[in-house]
């Protein structure tokens, strides 16, 4: 066998088989969380959390110092 029937060979069905289990490989680990992907989640909730509570208080100080403050947003 020379050169040429050995690539045809490859071509046919090593190639293919193997970008098929490259690319299910690759999309299996694209549809889980990676480990930074979790801890960011995490962080931006926490973020919106505190966020959360302080919108809160304001329109709490603002409900107290200026009733109607509503009406002129």
């Amino acid at each position: 066998m020379d050169f040429t029937a050995i690539f045809a060979m490859f071509c046919i069905f090593i190639a293919p088989l193997w970008l098929i289990l490259h690319y299910t490989t690759q999309r299996r680990r694209a549809q889980c969380l990676t480990r930074e992907d979790e801890k960011m989640l995490s962080d931006l909730w926490q973020l919106a959390n505190r966020m959360e509570r302080r919108v809160k208080t304001l329109e709490t100080i603002l409900d107290t110092q200026a009733p109607h403050w509503r009406d002129k947003a």
